[in-house]
């Protein structure tokens, strides 16, 4: 179960304050529920998965995890100078699996298809490859919880049924957050919703009916 309690949030700029992104935002994820989350471009989806994920802190509220919940997928961590394997080393002991760090470089290697470039300097990859090494370092560990922000649109089509056919394997042991560029990956994934408008959060039990919010809200 995740809680999120009268959450607000919004970024210092050059110019002081911005607007409010996400404005006394409460709702629970209950345990074994996958969450689809829509809204409008800059409407909060990525900020709202970073706060849920850890990697952000709001200005006021909480959020309370009750389950292990990974960092958003393609996001944060990776040391520049170092490898992709000195990267993926580096995290298996920082979770303690100091004991299975081979069974892990080698499922990231595997999950990320860099070749080579696995072991040269994060700071020569591509912002796609970056991405694929994220995804493949989230999904060696276990979670009870995933977090995706439009990881399945990464690299190319290949590699985008794979992380399609990953998440597939994760349901009935994991469940996902997940945001995504159209609403096929949601329904496939996801049984509930979040409609993200004007900073304030609308849940709904059934993922159909916030696509049906959603889609009113822009006149489609």
């Amino acid at each position: 179960m995740i809680i999120v309690e009268n959450l607000y949030k919004r970024y210092q700029t050059t110019h002081g304050p911005s607007r409010w992104i996400l404005e006394d935002v409460s709702f629970v994820i209950p345990k074994n529920v996958s969450v689809g989350i829509l809204g409008k471009n800059g409407a909060g989806k990525s900020t709202l998965l970073r706060l849920i994920g850890g990697i952000d802190k709001p200005n006021r509220g909480h959020v309370e995890r009750r389950c292990r919940v990974s960092w958003p997928m393609g996001y944060g961590g990776l040391q520049p100078s170092l490898t992709g394997r000195q990267n993926a080393k580096f995290l298996c002991r920082v979770h303690g699996h100091e004991d299975d760090i081979p069974e892990k470089l080698a499922y990231i290697q595997d999950f990320a298809e860099l070749g080579n470039y696995f072991d040269e300097p994060v700071r020569t990859y591509s912002s796609g490859m970056k991405g694929r090494l994220q995804f493949g370092m989230s999904l060696a560990f276990k979670f009870d919880v995933y977090i995706s922000d439009e990881a399945t649109s990464a690299g190319d089509a290949s590699f985008r049924q794979k992380a399609s056919d990953a998440f597939k394997n994760l349901i009935g042991q994991s469940s996902l957050i997940m945001t995504a560029h159209g609403d096929g990956a949601l329904k496939q994934f996801c049984t509930a919703g979040i409609w993200l408008d004007k900073g304030r959060v609308h849940w709904f039990d059934d993922l159909d009916d916030a696509v049906k919010a959603y889609k009113n809200s822009i006149g489609q």
